[in-house]
């Protein structure tokens, strides 16, 4: 996994097929899932040969109402969170 926000190559790795790919992962300080989605994003990179710039933050409530984050894991790809099923923004 890169962190320096190369870009995205698909298994080809020809210049056509680069995809820029940014996963912020947001957690409340006591998110229980924090080590199994780290463990899930990893593995999954790795067998779809996939490089992405990945950033793990930590947030509590007052930031995670500002980031509109509805739960803890908040994960976004490219700014789209993957579970935007509404809700009040908010972690406990």
């Amino acid at each position: 996994m890169a962190a320096d926000g190369r870009a995205l190559t698909a298994l080809t790795g020809s210049a056509a097929d680069t995809i820029l790919m940014k996963i912020e992962c947001f957690f409340s300080e006591m998110c229980g899932s924090y080590h199994q989605l780290r463990q899930n994003l990893d593995q999954a990179l790795a067998e779809l040969r996939l490089q992405a710039e990945v950033v793990y933050t930590t947030v509590y409530y007052d930031e995670a109402v500002e980031k509109g984050i509805r739960g803890s894991p908040t994960v976004r790809i490219n700014g789209k969170d993957l579970d935007d099923g509404g809700g009040n923004p908010g972690i406990t």
